[in-house]
């Protein structure tokens, strides 16, 4: 038996580090987010090695091992390690199956799509899937996150494994107790069609670690910097804003939204944005666009950009000659699924 499945990736629209800890469990957190016609895909079968086998199909890279040998090192297959050995261990009965997990994804680590995390729920997916586990969307997300903060240490927030897990357009709702509300939004056709039409997705050409943005907005949380206290705030009213204004259809609202929660998400942290970051989004406004924000928790990876749809052509013309790659993009409306063959 052969079992796929593929996750969406996402694009954080507001609200975006609200999400992490401690400010969700202290506060409360909101964010509104969409996910992409991109994707992190993983394959399962039984190993022809009879061993545990683990490919990271972008590094080119693959790892045969005997089951007992798993462990949570670093390397390009550690999600995929991460996942099977929570998996096997904690829902398998400490089985240690030989199976061979094959994984790539349609952006690079570091992207601000949030591609680590949609792995880890492709791959928790596959694993549901192949091993007839019967977790739902609230389940496969929230053991993503647990195998991606708790077993593998690694720093962030809850947004990118819901959004994963459920698709489409989601206000989502992020409380202590690893509470987590996600709220879908029915979105009107001609609303979506519009958005997708006046949005530009680019990619800077510069892979970044979110962990150290990350790790500098919980510090100035828990150390009651006010200047960051204040920005997270407004980050959190303006994902109510942007919820209102995409089901009202009001996009002169949306893009005036989106470009205030860049300049409060810029107050949260010092190394959100950089002269790189800053160069093209002077460049953007000064060909045709409305609002500009970093994908992601900032510093690097893709930039997206509201435009009039009659100057997309412009501002698409202006920022391919800054260095980096325009990307078309089209609203995923379906969270993570996987099937069987044979």
């Amino acid at each position: 038996m052969i079992v796929r499945s593929r996750a969406p990736l996402r694009l954080g629209l507001a609200g975006g580090g609200t999400d992490i800890s401690p400010f969700s469990e202290q506060h409360g957190g909101y964010v509104m987010n969409v996910t992409i016609d991109k994707f992190a895909y993983a394959t399962i079968d039984p190993s022809p090695s009879g061993k545990a086998e683990f490919h990271a199909l972008d590094a080119r890279s693959e790892q045969v091992l005997d089951p007992d040998e798993v462990d949570l090192s670093a390397g390009p297959q550690q999600l995929m390690r991460g996942v099977y050995l929570h998996v096997a261990d904690r829902l398998l009965g400490g089985r240690r199956p030989a199976v061979r997990v094959r994984a790539h994804s349609d952006a690079p680590p570091g992207s601000g799509l949030g591609s680590s995390s949609t792995m880890v729920v492709t791959l928790v997916t596959a694993f549901n899937e192949y091993f007839g586990l019967a977790l739902g969307e609230y389940e496969i997300a929230h053991l993503a996150y647990e195998i991606e903060r708790n077993d593998l240490g690694l720093s962030g927030g809850k947004q990118d494994q819901y959004a994963a897990a459920f698709g489409g357009f989601n206000f989502m709702e992020f409380y202590a107790d690893d509470r987590v509300i996600v709220n879908p939004l029915r979105i009107k056709d001609w609303v979506w069609c519009e958005l997708e039409a006046s949005l530009v997705l680019y990619f800077t050409g510069v892979s970044r670690a979110s962990a150290a943005i990350i790790d500098e907005q919980s510090r100035n949380v828990r150390e009651g910097k006010s200047q960051s206290l204040e920005a997270m705030h407004r980050l959190k009213q303006e994902a109510v804003q942007m919820k209102e204004a995409l089901l009202r259809g009001n996009l002169r609202r949306f893009a005036d939204v989106m470009q205030s929660g860049w300049q409060a998400k810029k107050m949260s942290a010092s190394s959100i944005t950089n002269p790189l970051i800053d160069r093209i989004e002077a460049l953007a406004f000064e060909h045709g666009a409305k609002a500009t924000k970093v994908s992601g928790a900032g510093g690097g990876g893709f930039m997206m950009f509201v435009c009039d749809p009659a100057e997309r052509v412009r501002l698409v013309n202006a920022l391919a000659g800054a260095g980096g790659t325009v990307y078309d993009a089209h609203f995923a409306p379906h969270g993570a699924t996987s099937w069987k063959i044979g």
